[in-house]
Formats: C-alpha cells, sequence, structure tokens
C-alpha cells in the first residue's frame, strides 16, 4: 500500500527521486579524483554558485597573477617602429622586398610599396639593453620591466576579425572574451564591483565593437561592464531623487524575490540571472562605484605620474590610474582601449598617428608600470600591452603601412613573467614571426596559466562540446616565466 504525504509526493516517489542523487555523489567523486571541484560543476550550466556567480573562486594551482590589466592599442601599432629594430630594414629602406621573402601576392604588391625605414631610432634601453623606439621614451626606462615577445601572429588581416581574435582567440564573432574566461574561472574579489571592466576609447568606433568583451556562449554574467568617463562611469547607475535607500532595498528585496522564483519555474535560465545579478550589481555599485572614480584622494605626485592634468595625457591617464584602483579593490580583468575608429591604423602617415597615440599613452603606461610596484601590485598583476596586429616593412601611400597579422609585437609586465627579456623575433625585415612564434592561442594559454588555469581544462559545454578559449591549441610559453 502507498502512503501518502499532505504535499501529494508519495513514498515510493520520494525514494526514486532522492536515489538519484546516489548517482551524482558518486559523479562527483570521480570527477574530484580528475581535478574537477564543486564549483566547476556548478559553475558549468551556468547556474548561480553559491549565491553569485561572480564569488571569488580558486584557481586550478597557485597563481602567478591575481589580476590583468590589458592595455589595447586598438589599430594595430606598427612593431618595427616601437619594440622590432630591423638593421636590414634600414639598410634597403626604398628598395622592393627581397624575393625570399613573402609569397607572389606580396611581392606583386611591394613592386609599388618600397621597404620603409623606422621613423624614429631604437636605443638600447636599462640595464637589460633592450632595443625601444624613441617613439616611447618613458616605456622606455621602465625596460627592465617589460617581456617583449617579439613574435606572435594571428589568422586574418583585417581588423575586426583580428579585434576578436586577439580578444576571443577566434576571428568569428559571439565568442567568449578572455575577460569573460577569466571572470567564468575566478570571480571577483569584491562584490561590489564586477570581475570584468572595460574602459573604451572615449571618442569611440572600435572596429567589431562590444563582442570584443562580450561573453559568447557562456553565461551572460561574465561579460564585460563598461566603465565611461567621468563621475557617473556606469549608465542609470544613481538613485532617483525622490527614493530614499531604505525603500529602495525594501523594493529591491522584492523584486529579487519574484525574479527568483521566475528563475526556478524557468530552468536557470542564463540571460535571466545575468539580469538578476545586474540588478544586484547595480544596488550595490551605487556606493562603490564613485568612490573608485573619484580621485580627489590621490596625491599630486600621483596624479602627476600618470600625467593627469596634461592635455595630451590627460585622459588615457586617467584611465590607467583608475585601472590601478580597480585591481587594487579586487577587479580581476581591466581592459583599456587606445585609439578610436581609426586609433593607431597608419595607412598615410607612421610619423604623425604614432606621435600623437605613443604621446597619449607612453607617459601614462611608464606611470601605471611603476605605480603598481610601488603599491606592490606589479607581481601579481598581469599588465598586457597589444593591438590586433602590427604594420608591415613595406610603405603604403609613402610614408604610411598596411596590416601585418603574421609577425608583430606583444608586451607583457608583472604577474609572473620575467622582466627585461625579449622573447622570438621576426625575420630580417619584420614580416613574418621567424624564431619561437607565438600564436595568440600560445599567448592566450600563457595568460591563463600565469592565472592558475590550465588552459585545456578550463572549459565551458556548449552544443555537444567542451569549448575553450584556445579551441584545440596553444602552448604555455614557458621560457618567459618568472
Amino acid at each position: 500500500m502507498l502512503t501518502e504525504s499532505a504535499s501529494g509526493c508519495t513514498r515510493r516517489n520520494f525514494l526514486r527521486d532522492a536515489g538519484g542523487g546516489f548517482g551524482a555523489l558518486a559523479c562527483s567523486a570521480l570527477l574530484a579524483t580528475e581535478g574537477f571541484r564543486p564549483a566547476d560543476l556548478q559553475a558549468a550550466d551556468g547556474r548561480a554558485v553559491a549565491g553569485s556567480p561572480l564569488m571569488a573562486r580558486p584557481s586550478r594551482f597557485a597563481p602567478r597573477a591575481r589580476s590583468v590589466i590589458y592595455l589595447f592599442m586598438h589599430g594595430g601599432p606598427s612593431h618595427v617602429d616601437l619594440f622590432d629594430p630591423k638593421p636590414d630594414l634600414l639598410r634597403y629602406a626604398g628598395q622592393p622586398l627581397p624575393e625570399s621573402f613573402g609569397s607572389v601576392m606580396t611581392r606583386r604588391k611591394v613592386a609599388e610599396n618600397p621597404l620603409l625605414a623606422p621613423v624614429k631610432p631604437f636605443r638600447p634601453r636599462g640595464e637589460s639593453g633592450i632595443s625601444i623606439s624613441d617613439f616611447l621614451p618613458h616605456m622606455a626606462e621602465c625596460a627592465d620591466e617589460l617581456c617583449v615577445i617579439r613574435s606572435c601572429h594571428g589568422d586574418s588581416v583585417n581588423h575586426p576579425q583580428s579585434v576578436y581574435q586577439m580578444n576571443t582567440g577566434s576571428i568569428l564573432m559571439g565568442k567568449p572574451s578572455l575577460g569573460a574566461w577569466v571572470s567564468y574561472g575566478l570571480g571577483t574579489e569584491n562584490q561590489n564591483l564586477p570581475a570584468f571592466v572595460v574602459m573604451p576609447d572615449p571618442k569611440g568606433g572600435l572596429k567589431g565593437g562590444p563582442p570584443a568583451w562580450g561573453s559568447g556562449f557562456l553565461p551572460a554574467t561574465f561579460q564585460g561592464t563598461t566603465f565611461r568617463p567621468g563621475p557617473n562611469p556606469v549608465l542609470h547607475l544613481q538613485r532617483h531623487e525622490n527614493m530614499t535607500a531604505a525603500r529602495q532595498e525594501r523594493l529591491l528585496d522584492f523584486v529579487r524575490r519574484q525574479n527568483e522564483a521566475h528563475l526556478v519555474a524557468r530552468d536557470f535560465d542564463t540571460q535571466l540571472a545575468a539580469r538578476i545579478e545586474s540588478y544586484e550589481l547595480a544596488f550595490r555599485m551605487q556606493a562603490t562605484a564613485p568612490e573608485l572614480v573619484d580621485l580627489s584622494g590621490e596625491t599630486p605626485s600621483t596624479l602627476d605620474l600618470y600625467g593627469i592634468g596634461r592635455k595630451e595625457t590627460n585622459e588615457f591617464g586617467t584611465r590607467c590610474l583608475l585601472a590601478r584602483r580597480m585591481v587594487e579593490r579586487g577587479v580581476r580583468f581591466v581592459q583599456l582601449y587606445s585609439g578610436d575608429t581609426n586609433g593607431w591604423d597608419a595607412h598615410q602617415d607612421v610619423l604623425k598617428n604614432h606621435s600623437e597615440y605613443c604621446g597619449a599613452t607612453d607617459l601614462p603606461i611608464a606611470g601605471l608600470l611603476r605605480d603598481l610596484r610601488m603599491c606592490g601590485l606589479l607581481d601579481e598583476t598581469l599588465v598586457i600591452w597589444g593591438g590586433e596586429f602590427g604594420r608591415m616593412p613595406m610603405s603604403e601611400q609613402g610614408t604610411g603601412r598596411d596590416h601585418n597579422p603574421w609577425g608583430y609585437t606583444v608586451c607583457l609586465a608583472g604577474g609572473g613573467v620575467k622582466g627585461g627579456m625579449t622573447y622570438g623575433a621576426t625575420d630580417a625585415v619584420g614580416l613574418r614571426a621567424e624564431e619561437h612564434p607565438v600564436h595568440i592561442h600560445d599567448l592566450h594559454a600563457t595568460i591563463l596559466h600565469l592565472l592558475g588555469f590550465d588552459h585545456e581544462r578550463l572549459t565551458y559545454f556548449h552544443n555537444g562540446r567542451d569549448e575553450r578559449l584556445t579551441d584545440v591549441a596553444g602552448t604555455v610559453v614557458t621560457d618567459i616565466l618568472s
């Protein structure tokens, strides 16, 4: 005879439903022996982890870096004019590209576009003697902090696809960004701030747009939160003048209870979960964000270090200082963009273009490195400098350079990498990565490794496949690790 409780659940149904839990326990134990943690299992289906999908979570092994500041030079800075000196490029300037370089198509093109010498001279810098261009006198003073990777390469010659690949590992739009993967893996150490913050160039116009910092198929909670310049970095964050804090808290508590019931009824839909979390985060940020962007407590010497108050460097310097304040407060991943629609895209005049953008960013970046060092944060903060590709050694329109995804430079500092070193090399004129080539997948694998992750095991099940940032490739560049 079956007995039935007041709730309508029979003893047989209860035993059937509860019995399924033993299989889950066994599965959890087996996965634990392979290095999986319960937090991984909870996060893998996109549901909230212990009350918040952005709670701080440990990495798989001891990390070298706790956070990342990614300085993205949008448009493609010229490696052969900034970090990759080529004596042969100077020697053979004005001559066609030798037949030993490039494809037939490339050789046809350079018949009208001869080699262009570096626009400014290079000099050995610091105790390490790294050659850096006169375009970057302030970063040059930090040469002993830099790991200059001169052999990076990607798969597309076009801006949007290359922006996507540098950010997401794929030339296709819609994949999760590096910052989203880091947020997914580590969460944030400050529940009153996002895990992943993006500060676009205020002039706007990124080629590729916001999908460059999107969450793709990861839960929407992990996408980048855009901070704008000024005292109101997040739109519509301020409380209405007629709304008291107590009344707002009661209202949000009621909305939260209704939303949670709605969420359960819809099998924890990730878009809905992200929206609920965004309401909660916005409420917490009402007090935190204004304090974060208020620089009045910084000393005059700190402001001067970043070039704040100077016409050329004030804007980018302010964002660099905000980046330091964010990682200081537990934000995992901060990304700054330099360059509007065209940015560093020096097709017509490298000297004019790079003088403008180096003038705006060189001092603030050097100030950021020095400030992080003085604050004791550089060893645990990975700073990345680079664009979506480099520039050709040949001229374009006389004094410009075209896109070059086959060989270019990315600089790293702090966060577990060796300072005062170069790694890899392009060929004699800077056209292609030749010695120790580092594909974008390798760069991403190395960044995840520094944060304490095996890039092959930081995965998310999507459309019947365990997806990852590095797809089916990627090798950690161990030679640059400290």
